[in-house]
């Protein structure tokens, strides 16, 4: 019988980077604080990057001997957390094997989230770390490596997003550990003013859908599979005759499955000559649980409280519902394929408010005050490219001069 909720601190280092090395780990359970695992190992001379790769898998082995069902991995290491969640890229080779074996452990549970935590809140873990360089060097435990239990104090800050979305995101990252490919994060490529070839380029030219009743009576309108209004079909019959204006061919049209998406991106196909229409599930509206078909105000009466913490962090979501976090996660991986899958070629994207705000938001490497601020009509258009070595450009938003 499983665990359920588990916590993972997990650590490791070596004396002289490289030097003699250890890690440690200590699972323990969400709800008591009661330690379920210990592991620590001597792991001869590497770096210190190597042994905390080698801590995080080990506690991710025990839990998952365990049989929890969800994790959160607690680490001091910024470079191990970033890593794992796919924003930092994996440059050093030594790393992509370890950071494939994590994410593949990653796969066995059901949500797993990673936290950054300082070092001092860290102190299990460390000593059993150092216990194990302590091996390493061929030395006797010293005083500071005995056992501690981890202090109290404020709540771990969190640097990753809740991630019930790892399992697939951690196969991202195991894909680009295997393969060299580091993270294609725009802002992380190297600033330039030097034009690039369009033709390179992969085009998605993001369409929100036509307006529905939810639209105009301004209402949550998230996973209700709520049909275009009279208004909504005329909007989808403009947008398609401005696309086949603003581009003759596509290679396909990608939508969400929801039927305002799905007549929406039928209407634009048959006016770019037929190119295939697929349905992606990434690019669903976010789950607004129980505001779901309710009006705003209704919402800012019925939960004011809830409603002031979701408008304050991406990391809070509806009751019953997926926060912004979440669905960014399963946007990005909307995106990485798309961009895989139609290298140098234009492709229409059928999608919601909540997620092309987040395409957006991410292309032009915003903060998440962005998603605030950006106001986006039904109906209306944005047009990004995306270059190989990671580059966009986005070139409209919101374009609704066809409207």
């Amino acid at each position: 019988m499983g665990v359920g909720r588990v916590v993972i601190e997990a650590d490791g280092g070596s004396r002289g980077n490289p030097g003699p090395a250890g890690y440690g780990a200590v699972v323990r359970d969400s709800a008591s604080g009661e330690v379920l695992a210990e592991r620590s190992e001597a792991i001869g001379v590497t770096t210190n990057n190597i042994a905390e790769y080698r801590g995080l898998i080990a506690g991710l082995e025990a839990a998952a001997e365990l049989g929890a069902a969800e994790v959160e991995a607690r680490m001091d290491s910024k470079l191990v957390v970033e890593q794992m969640c796919g924003r930092w890229q994996i440059k050093h080779p030594g790393l992509r094997p370890l950071a494939a074996q994590a994410a593949a452990l990653v796969g066995r549970f059901g949500a797993v989230r990673f936290t950054w935590i300082p070092r001092e809140r860290n102190k299990h873990a460390d000593a059993l770390a150092n216990a194990a360089m302590d091996a390493a060097a061929g030395k006797a435990p010293r005083e500071a490596a005995r056992r501690a239990a981890p202090s109290a104090g404020e709540p771990a800050r969190e640097v990753a997003a809740p991630d019930s979305a790892a399992r697939v995101r951690a196969r991202e990252v195991a894909a680009r550990a295997a393969t060299g490919r580091g993270g294609t994060d725009p802002a992380t490529v190297k600033p330039s003013w030097e034009p690039r070839p369009s033709d390179s380029a992969t085009r998605l030219i993001l369409v929100r859908h036509g307006e529905t009743e939810y639209t105009e009576q301004r209402r949550y309108s998230g996973r209700g599979d709520v049909p275009l209004s009279a208004r909504g079909r005329a909007q989808v019959r403009a947008t398609a005759e401005r696309l086949a204006q603003l581009t003759p061919t596509a290679a396909a049209v990608v939508s969400s499955p929801l039927s305002r998406c799905t007549a929406t991106a039928g209407a634009i196909a048959e006016a770019l000559g037929d190119p295939p229409v697929r349905t992606r599930d990434d690019l669903i509206e976010c789950d607004f649980g129980a505001w779901e078909g309710r009006t705003f105000a209704e919402v800012r009466e019925g939960w004011p409280g809830e409603l002031d913490a979701w408008l304050a962090s991406t990391r809070i979501a509806p009751p019953d519902g997926e926060s912004f976090t979440e669905v960014g996660l399963r946007v990005r991986r909307a995106v990485a394929a798309l961009r895989e899958a139609y290298p140098g070629e234009t492709v229409v994207v059928v999608s919601h408010v909540s997620p092309i705000k987040l395409v957006l938001r991410d292309a032009l490497a915003a903060s998440d005050a962005f998603l605030h601020r950006l106001y986006l009509d039904a109906a209306g258009i944005s047009v990004l490219d995306l270059w190989p070595d990671g580059g966009v450009a986005v070139r409209s938003v919101n374009d609704t001069a066809h409207l």
